[in-house]
Order: C-alpha cells, then structure tokens, then sequence
C-alpha cells in the first residue's frame, strides 16, 4: 500500500517502516521548523532600534510568507496536495503566528531530545571517557536500541504537526465541497452531451431515416406486391420504419423532449405510459421547477421505473410527486416481491450519487416479498 502521510507511515510494519525514508523527511520537516523561527527573530531584533512599534509591523508583514513556507514544506509529511482554494487569510495567519510563536521551539526541542538522547548514550565512551567500560557499553547498546523508537517518535509528531497544519489551511469539509463541486460539474457536462447527442440524432440520423423510409415507400406504391423487387422493397421499407422507431426510443432515452417543453408532470406521465408494467401517475406541481431538479427526479422515476420492470416482477405501480416545504418528493412504489439491495447493481448507488450532486436524499423501504417504496426528495432552491 502507498503511504501519502507520515501518519499513514506508521502502520507499516517496522522493518519496512525504519528502512523507508519517512523518519528522515519527518526529522527534516522538524529541523525545517528553525527556518521561520529565526528568521522572524532575526528580523525582530534588527528592527530594535526602530523603536517598540516596529516589531509588530514585521510581524505582520513575515506572516504571509511563513504561512507560504508552511504550505510548501508539509510535502515532507503529507503527499496529499492541498486543495487550490486558499484557505483564507485569517487561518494562513493564525498558523504563521502560532509556528513563529510556539511551534518552531517546540520542534526543534522534540526533534532534540528524541535524537540526542540515543545519540549521547551511543557516545557515552567518548562523552564519559571516566565511565567503567562495562556501563559505558551498555549506554551505547541502549542508545542504538533507542533509535528505533526515535523514529517513532519524531515520525508521529512529524505526522501530527502535518495534520494540524492541514487541518488549518484545508478545513474539514473542503476538501469534500470541492469533489462535490467537481462532480456537479461532471453531471452538467453530461447532461450537455446528452442534449447534443440528441440534437444530433434528431436533426441528422432521423431525418435521413425518415427521407429513407419515405423514399421506400414511395418506391413500393410503384411495385407489384407480389414481384420480387416488390417484396425486397417492402421489407426494406418495414426494416427501416422499425429502424425510425428504435431510434426515435433511444432519443427519447437520452433526453425526453417532453420534459423540456411540458415539464416534469408530462416527462413522468410519458415514461410510464411506456412501461411494460401499469404506472399509476400522480404528480401534481405548482408550476415549472429548476431544471437540474427536473432532470435529476426524470432520471431517478426512469431508473426506478426500469428497474420496477426488470427485477421487482410487480403487477403494478405507482408515481408520486409534491413539493413540501421547498423540496420536491417523489415516491415511487410496486407491489413486487421486494428485496431491492444497492449491492446486487440495481442502479440504486447510481441513483443516490446522482441525487446527492443536487443535494439530495434517497430512502429504500423494500422488505423481502414487498412491497417497495422508493423515496427521493431534492431541495427546490
């Protein structure tokens, strides 16, 4: 598995652990925390004969670029990019103020203690030449033992310090808006290319088809019936009005032009009145709503009504539609044999990705035996 953060590093096992180069990108990180601290202090200090007031001032304008040296170097810890949004300028702040006040000394001294230690115990021969070489000896064996748990060690706080620094300039949620938005964008760009694939069938493919199918059975009123070019022709023209149909029903699939022109009472009403199951319809709505929700409740009644027809072996349904309280429910029910379960791919995690895009909410009631109810409601605003 590929670790992205030091915190991910630390569920290695540990000979792969130790051999990996997380504890020296985390020691590195550490160390990299003198950087800001001293060069915020040294700029302190050179303003002193500036008088009292200077010093806040370079404060302030040294915050924007520790938040920036922040930012850059958690790629030692966390290979996990940061979303492009700044995370606006009053969190970068905090941080920078945080590190230049507290952070950066408290980095150096756990990266001092955890390293020296084991580093002085090892020396313990040439740090206490006095020593008996018996307790000499043994301080050096305890400071080798001791490295591995320093690697430990500066890796989880290495890993925790990342973690609070992403925390503050990515907070929790973002990075979630962000993959909604991205998927939001995704769906409007299909929605896009199915009203182009079904411009494009209507205006092209079937005009040709229906020139074809017209020119055919012209052709056919001047054959014999019973002659064989007569025949030919004639199958030829049968063949190309089913050919006319199925694909006027695969435009109709794409995108339901009666959804566009009459709304989403008519679309529903238009797709069950194909269903080889009978669909009572009750959708009743004030007036025309947004179109995303329109296309989003289209698309969730034709799936539920598909899968209605090819697994649920019900006699009959039923569509229902009102808008409550600023949000539109659709309720979709059969008197099937129940047992609908997303994980047997029957389009319903399909169909709650696509209602969450819209913020919106599915709910499944379907016992084994039936009957099923299907719920979706998607805020109107």
């Amino acid at each position: 598995m590929l670790n992205r953060t030091a915190l991910e590093a630390l569920t290695q096992r540990p000979l792969p652990f130790l051999g990996s180069a997380w504890p020296w990108r985390c020691a590195a990180y550490l160390l990299a925390s003198a950087v800001p601290g001293l060069a915020v202090g040294a700029a302190a200090f050179a303003t002193i004969p500036l008088g009292v007031v200077a010093a806040p001032i370079v404060l302030a304008l040294c915050l924007p670029l520790v938040a920036w040296f922040e930012r850059r170097r958690l790629r030692l810890v966390d290979g996990v990019p940061l979303p492009e949004a700044p995370a606006g300028r009053g969190r970068e702040a905090g941080l920078a103020v945080i590190t230049v006040l507290a952070l950066w000394w408290i980095d150096l001294v756990m990266l001092g203690f955890t390293v020296g230690g084991p580093v002085v115990l090892m020396l313990s021969p040439v740090v206490q030449p006095e020593a008996e070489v018996g307790i000499a000896a043994v301080g050096s064996v305890a400071g080798v033992l001791l490295l591995p748990v320093a690697a430990y060690t500066i890796t989880a706080w290495g890993g925790a310090r990342g973690a609070m620094v992403r925390a503050m300039l990515a907070p929790q949620g973002s990075e979630l808006n962000e993959v909604l938005r991205s998927r939001a964008r995704l769906v409007d760009a299909f929605e896009t290319e199915r009203r182009r694939i079904e411009r494009d069938l209507h205006d092209g493919a079937q005009q040709r088809l229906v020139s074809l199918s017209m020119a055919l059975g012209m052709a056919r009123l001047d054959l014999p019936d019973d002659s064989p070019a007569g025949r030919m022709v004639g199958q030829a023209h049968e063949e190309a009005k089913r050919a006319l149909a199925e694909l006027r029903e695969l435009i109709r699939g794409v995108h339901s032009q009666v959804l566009t022109d009459r709304g989403l009472g008519a679309a529903v009403r238009d797709v069950a009145g194909r269903s080889p199951v009978p669909v009572d319809v009750d959708v009743e709505l004030a007036g025309r709503l947004p179109a995303p929700v329109e296309v989003t409740a289209y698309y969730v009644v034709s799936e539920a009504l598909a899968n209605l027809a090819k697994h649920s072996r019900a006699t009959r349904g039923a569509v229902t539609g009102r808008v409550e309280g600023g949000t539109l429910v659709v309720e979709v029910r059969d008197d099937g044999v129940g047992g609908a379960d997303p994980a047997r791919g029957t389009g319903l995690t399909g169909l709650a990705d696509r209602l969450a895009v819209v913020d919106g909410r599915l709910s499944l009631s379907s016992p084994i035996g039936g009957p099923t109810l299907m719920r979706a409601e998607i805020p109107c605003a």
